[in-house]
């Protein structure tokens, strides 16, 4: 059965970065925005923990924002109603500034035109563990915008993250297709490739790769940003017809 369609990861993967250095300017930055009036490694702290409950939850009725809303809300000591204008002017005016931690190239856009080409269904599988506004902000930096795609997975509306199988299945059921249909593109081997306990194929790419030992997964296909572009351009490997 030929594949027909492919789901992109994005930070390490379409954007060029290496992930952890941008978390940790990303949580100074935040800190530094959200000023004296909080306690802000207590806050940044909340803010860790909340991303766990997210990766943790099962829940299929909350979403994402659901569940870090709650666990700030129950192990916070702020109000909420004054708090998160300030994060929404945050990922909306400052986020912006951290594209100098990362590596912009062309490659991402060639191989989305690559992709749409070859008339693949495609989408963005980035870990929906942030706001709308800093997942489109890091497609602008590469010059794609969430029309390109017929799916991008946000923190408003998923209800699960990687490396959970279930937010793969949720990306199916959203599209209509099944795991078989699909490769999962990315460059992290705990997070990206564990698509495979599904069945989907998978192609590591190698830039940027992320592994942090255990556990491993099946890898169909692995290679540089432009082995990736040529596979899908010529429909070879993974991509074949």
């Amino acid at each position: 059965m030929s594949i027909s369609t492919i789901l992109f990861d994005l930070d390490g993967t379409l954007l060029e970065m290496q992930t952890e250095p941008f978390v940790q300017q990303y949580l100074k930055v935040l800190g530094s925005h959200v000023g004296d009036a909080y306690d802000t490694q207590k806050m940044l702290g909340l803010i860790w923990d909340g991303t766990k409950a997210m990766i943790m939850s099962k829940d299929a009725e909350k979403t994402n924002e659901q569940v870090f809303m709650e666990y700030f809300a129950e192990h916070g000591e702020w109000n909420l109603d004054e708090l998160w204008p300030i994060f929404d002017a945050f990922y909306r005016d400052v986020f912006p500034s951290l594209m100098e931690h990362t590596q912009p190239s062309p490659w991402a856009k060639q191989i989305v035109e690559a992709a749409k080409g070859q008339g693949f269904r495609i989408a963005v599988a980035t870990n929906p563990v942030f706001p709308r506004d800093a997942i489109h902000h890091r497609l602008s930096w590469i010059g794609l915008n969430p029309a390109d795609f017929e799916l991008v997975t946000v923190y408003e509306e998923s209800h699960f993250t990687k490396p959970n199988t279930e937010y793969f299945s949720e990306i199916c059921s959203k599209l209509g297709v099944e795991p078989g249909d699909c490769v999962m593109v990315g460059n992290h081997m705990q997070e990206d490739m564990v698509a495979s306990k599904l069945g989907m194929k998978t192609f590591l790419v190698t830039n940027w790769l992320e592994d942090r030992g255990e556990p491993q997964y099946a890898v169909d296909q692995k290679g540089s940003l432009e082995e990736l572009h040529q596979a899908i351009s010529q429909r070879s490997g993974v991509f074949a017809k």
